[in-house]
């Protein structure tokens, strides 16, 4: 047991004794989840005090993608530091953890977190980390766990599982307010109704003389805005109420007014109508909370149906983030019932 514990603690390359009969030692009363560690560096927190998790094993990142693949029973492997990884090897790492399906807890530096996100499979369901501490590692867990479970039983819940339940009815708040204004008819109410187009409204006039129908839509240019100027007019105004909001971080707590959904949203908004992609860690940083917690965010929100992910197709190294149609709809209604 002693040979085990020092197996996790132990700094540096993890030893390959943890790939034998003394690793089984770190089985926890009960345990439901098989956790594999992976890296150079210890980082997860005593997983000996986390209910229903047993570490199997805790290996070198060169030994893992072959150590996965011959796991009989894996629920959960953990990564940290990937951005010191070796492409080759992290890409075996992926593929190793997407073929058996299990979740993967991922921990690395920000600027890092674009080439790593586009190296593991799109399949994996990845908590990332980024400067994490304990209660981000521990939720990060929580998370995993509850994906592969499905099941959580209220008598062990783990306190971090109701942070994560707060952020998910937070976010199915916005996909409500959101849907709902896209669900509305393009006009706002009190303003007057749109003129029929030519050829209708006529049906009981068969037989009378009326003029020919004659299109004015092509008023001079000075009195017609054009599509490209309203939204760059509108991206203004976007942009000048996210300066607002990180103008009271200057005289008030910044955690006091924190809600980085609506700092993503109005970011992504106003890049979608600059015509300019956002990158993963551009929009973290946009979020104004730490990265673990922007991450977690856009995770949810992807989940949600709001945001989608498209590669870059000049550098498939990167991952831009942005509005569905639907999403943007909703954000212009938003923006159009302002102005009125």
């Amino acid at each position: 047991m002693e040979q085990a514990s020092q197996t996790r603690s132990a700094a540096g390359v993890f030893p390959d004794a943890a790939f034998g009969a003394d690793a089984q030692e770190g089985w926890t009363p009960g345990a439901t989840s098989t956790l594999l560690f992976v890296g150079s560096r210890p980082g997860a927190p005593d997983l000996d005090l986390i209910e229903g998790v047993r570490l199997a094993a805790a290996v070198p990142a060169t030994a893992a993608a072959e150590h996965i693949a011959a796991m009989l029973a894996l629920d959960i492997v953990w990564l940290v530091g990937a951005e010191a990884i070796a492409p080759d090897t992290l890409a075996g790492i992926g593929e190793a953890v997407a073929e058996k399906g299990c979740p993967l807890i991922c921990e690395t530096s920000l600027g890092a977190l674009e080439h790593i996100a586009t190296t593991i499979p799109a399949t994996v369901r990845v908590e990332w980390l980024v400067d994490a501490d304990a209660t981000d590692r521990s939720m990060a867990l929580a998370a995993a766990r509850r994906e592969f479970q499905q099941v959580v039983h209220d008598v062990t819940r783990d306190p971090a599982l109701d942070r994560i339940d707060r952020l998910q009815e937070e976010v199915a708040r916005i996909s409500r307010l959101l849907g709902d204004l896209a669900a509305q008819r393009p006009g706002i109410a009190g303003t007057p109704a749109a003129y029929p187009s030519p050829g209708e409204g006529y049906a009981d006039y068969a037989g009378q003389v009326r003029a020919p129908v004659h299109d004015f839509a092509t008023m001079p240019r000075s009195f017609v805005p054009e599509e490209r100027t309203v939204e760059r007019q509108r991206a203004k105004a976007v942009r000048r109420m996210l300066r607002q909001r990180r103008m009271r971080e200057q005289y008030f707590p910044a955690d006091l007014f924190a809600d980085p959904a609506w700092d993503m949203l109005l970011d992504l908004y106003a890049a979608r109508l600059e015509r300019q992609p956002v990158s993963v860690s551009s929009l973290c940083i946009a979020a104004a909370v730490p990265a673990t917690t922007a991450l977690r965010w856009i995770k949810t929100m992807t989940d949600a149906g709001l945001f989608l992910r498209e590669a870059d197709p000049r550098d498939g190294r990167r991952i831009f983030i942005g509005l569905v149609d639907s999403a943007c709809e909703a954000m212009t209604r938003y923006f159009e019932a302002l102005d009125d």
